[in-house]
């Protein structure tokens, strides 16, 4: 027990000698790390949590050594489902809504993530012209449905009519 009290009390005693052989510089430099490694985090985690099940995984991040030897958080990003749901396009309109709520999540949104929500709205577009699509096909189904039974109808009678 007592070996290990010692161990962390050089340990402690090391890290605040390494603090203080820091420049004022590299000081500096430690703390914009640290407030860019939290902007960073809270960024990413923002985008997971508007994403739900659309998030693929959580946030993978990129890192950079400080001067202190540590590493800080610098970038990072979250890969999210933004493909149409094939044959829905209510499900595909839902989900580009929170595709698009997800991107723009963030405090301060990335030109990236405001690109994704701009993508995200374009396949909103596309499949509400899509839904919409349907009800002009069940329009124009019955002249269609006329139009072959009259074809049948008309074979029908000519086909009688010659035999």
């Amino acid at each position: 027990m007592g070996r290990r009290r010692e161990w962390k009390k050089k340990k402690e005693k090391e890290k605040s000698s390494d603090s203080n052989e820091l420049s004022d510089s590299e000081k500096k430099r430690v703390q914009e790390l640290k407030k860019i490694d939290r902007e960073v985090r809270t960024h990413e985690q923002a985008h997971l949590a508007a994403a739900g099940g659309l998030a693929r995984g959580g946030a993978s991040y990129t890192y950079t050594k400080g001067p202190d030897g540590k590493r800080y958080v610098t970038g990072g990003e979250v890969s999210i489902e933004i493909s149409p749901v094939d044959g829905n396009p209510q499900e595909t309109i839902r989900r580009m809504q929170q595709v698009r709520r997800a991107a723009l999540a963030p405090a301060d949104p990335s030109s990236q993530d405001r690109s994704v929500a701009s993508q995200a709205s374009r396949l909103e577009a596309k499949a509400r012209a899509e839904l919409s699509r349907p009800d002009e096909e069940e329009n124009s189904k019955p002249s269609n449905n006329l139009l072959s039974i009259y074809e049948k109808d008309y074979k029908e009678s000519l086909f009688s009519v010659t035999a």
